[in-house]
């Protein structure tokens, strides 16, 4: 079973350090348990996860926290979400209904590209 969950983004408050050009460094959080994503390696793989944190505490937090940030770029409709932790690794899905993961095969075997429903 799985279960629909509103996402939260947050911007990166400095993103002065994290490299330029790869599109918005942000924060991706869920309400309720209230966790964040991040990444980690695992067994020598860069693995999502999630955690629990607040996005705030993250949004506040002086310096840039790289596990928990990706860079999102925007193309037309759809987004896609790099890992700042692991440059090259990216958000994608296997198909509906599905666990999301990180991939490095951008666009080629899994969905990265995301359409996004904002609401204020």
């Amino acid at each position: 079973s799985y279960l629909t969950v509103t996402v939260t983004i947050m911007p990166c408050k400095y993103p002065e350090s994290l490299e330029k050009g790869k599109g918005v460094p942000i924060y991706l959080g869920i309400k309720q348990p209230e966790m964040c994503l991040y990444c980690e390696d695992i067994g020598g793989k860069p693995t999502l996860q999630l955690k629990n944190q607040k996005i705030l505490d993250l949004y506040n937090h002086a310096e840039p926290v790289k596990p928990f940030l990706f860079y999102h770029e925007t193309t037309g409709r759809t987004s896609t979400f790099e890992s700042v932790a692991f440059p090259g690794w990216f958000i994608a899905s296997s198909e509906t209904n599905q666990p999301i993961f990180l991939t490095s095969e951008l666009g080629n075997v899994y969905n990265t590209a995301f359409q996004l429903d904002f609401k204020v």
